[in-house]
């Protein structure tokens, strides 16, 4: 998520509750007279861009945006979603921090005749919500995976993986690239950096003291990949980290070889689809329901290809 998937992502940007974030703009549009309630799941690069995205597609299209953020907690989620409804907004746009907690979300929307729209995963049974605009997370991770499997050849090799906060997103990316592995490729950790470089790099230190002949690295996002690669470099390792995002940094990285691949899930463009599927089908036009946001593995061969990742 884990886009899983970007990851996953902070700004100062980034608004982190109700009574900070409203934005919104009168200007002509199809949105006109629309209110959509964005209810973010964290404060990483990843959310911080999906808001400038959601907000700078509201405002050409006319509609107005309360924003909410729910710091990686399943409960706040729920109390925000529960605001929204207060306010009686037109639509949620909601980028989950806990796919299993969802059932409670949907239906508290349900009840109250508001439609909800998911960001970067959807529920087994979409029935319930207006749409979604989902990041094949798993495709993620398997990207990354390939790429490794590449790189390795027939030979044995160690790989560990730092990943995001358990729940949503991480969990999806991860589950994705250990699938995708080759036989010869063993994972030998798997740790949560919780989408934080300073804790991805403690992380990362412990792993490599346990696993000196450790060669890859997949890190769940790129805010956590430059805090693994510091811990790596500060213990004389080499090893090659593959990683999620492609922001502007993440890319820079890339062309110096600190990352040897990212997949690109831009958050501009899954923040903007959002917002024009949304009002959209509010407005039943012929619009795909579940649509698929594009993702791309990058390299040095091929990073001036990268999407635009933040506004």
């Amino acid at each position: 998520m884990l886009r899983p998937v970007s990851a996953l992502a902070a700004i100062a940007l980034a608004a982190a509750s109700l009574s900070a974030c409203g934005s919104g703009t009168e200007a002509g549009g199809s949105g006109d007279s629309v209110t959509l309630g964005f209810v973010n799941g964290a404060n990483t690069e990843f959310h911080t861009c999906l808001l400038k995205a959601v907000e700078a597609q509201a405002g050409t299209s006319g509609a107005k945006v309360i924003s909410a953020n729910s710091k990686q907690d399943p409960g706040t989620e729920l109390s925000n979603i529960e605001d929204m409804i207060s306010r009686n907004v037109d639509a949620l746009i909601v980028q989950t921090v806990n796919v299993d907690a969802l059932k409670n979300d949907i239906a508290k929307a349900k009840s109250a005749n508001i439609p909800i729209f998911l960001t970067s995963v959807v529920t087994d049974d979409p029935s319930d919500i207006l749409g979604a605009m989902v990041v094949d997370l798993g495709k993620v991770g398997a990207l990354d995976a390939e790429w490794i499997a590449g790189d390795a050849g027939s030979a044995p090799a160690e790989v560990g993986v730092i990943a995001g906060a358990p729940g949503a997103a991480s969990d999806l990316m991860v589950k994705g690239f250990t699938g995708a592995l080759p036989a010869n490729v063993k994972v030998v950790a798997n740790q949560p950096g919780m989408f934080n470089r300073a804790k991805a790099q403690d992380v990362a230190e412990n792993m490599i003291q346990a696993h000196p002949d450790l060669k890859y690295a997949f890190v769940a996002n790129e805010d956590m990949a430059f805090g693994v690669h510091e811990a790596f470099k500060a213990a004389g390792k080499n090893v090659k980290i593959v990683t999620v995002n492609g922001t502007e940094q993440g890319l820079e990285a890339v062309k110096d070889g600190r990352f040897s691949a990212t997949v690109a899930n831009s958050a501009t463009d899954i923040g903007q689809g959002a917002v024009k599927n949304v009002l959209g089908l509010l407005d039943k036009q012929p619009i795909e329901k579940i649509s698929q946001a594009p993702i791309k593995l990058i390299t040095k061969d091929n990073v001036d290809e990268a999407p635009q990742y933040c506004l």
